[in-house]
C-alpha cells in the first residue's frame, strides 16, 4: 500500500478484529458501513482460498469524518460469484470503487455458509465458505474526509 501526499492525522486507535462467527461479523460490517472499495483493490486468491479486500473506512468515533485504510479477508473460501460489478471498469478507470453497505453470514450446512458483501446500487459479492473466518485491521493513518486529496491504496495480495 501506498499514499499519495494528503493532510493525515496520527493514528491513535488500530482496530484490529477477528471474525469468528456471525455476531463478530455484524461488528466488522458496522465498522466498515460506507466504506469506499476500489474494485482493483479486491482480489479472490483460489490456491489461499482467500478473499481479500483494502478499504477506505469511514471511522465513525471521530468527529470529524476521517477516514482510514483497512483491511479485510475472509479464509477457507471455496468460490466467489459477483452480481452488479463490472469487472471491466478498473481498466476503464483504475479508481473505480464500490460503496460497502453490509456484510452478512448465512449458515448453509454448518459449519459452512454464504458471506454477502452487499453494495450501494444493489450490486453484491458471495463468498461460498466451509466456515465464517476473517480477519480485519486497520492499516494506517486517518485522513478528512474533506482533504483535497486522499490517499491512493494499491493492494497486492501476492505480498500479504
Amino acid at each position: 500500500m501506498t499514499q499519495d501526499a494528503a493532510p493525515q492525522q496520527p493514528s491513535t486507535d488500530m482496530l484490529r478484529l477477528l471474525v469468528m462467527d456471525d455476531q463478530d461479523l455484524a461488528v466488522v460490517s458496522a465498522h466498515l458501513q460506507d466504506a469506499r472499495v476500489r474494485l482493483t483493490d479486491m482480489a479472490y486468491l483460489p490456491s489461499q482460498r482467500r478473499f481479500a479486500l483494502v478499504a477506505a473506512r469511514l471511522d465513525w468515533l471521530c468527529e470529524d469524518h476521517q477516514r482510514c485504510s483497512s483491511g479485510l479477508h475472509f479464509d477457507f473460501v471455496k468460490s466467489v460469484a459477483s452480481t452488479g460489478i463490472d469487472r471491466t471498469q478498473p481498466e476503464r478507470d483504475p479508481k473505480a470503487h464500490v460503496l460497502l453497505t453490509s456484510i452478512f453470514f448465512t449458515p448453509t450446512d454448518a459449519p459452512a455458509g454464504i458471506v454477502t458483501l452487499t453494495f450501494a446500487d444493489g450490486a453484491a459479492i458471495r463468498l461460498d465458505v466451509e466456515c465464517l473466518e476473517a480477519q480485519m485491521r486497520d492499516l494506517g493513518d486517518r485522513w478528512s474526509e474533506d482533504a483535497p486529496e486522499t490517499p491512493t491504496l494499491e493492494f497486492s495480495p501476492e505480498s500479504r
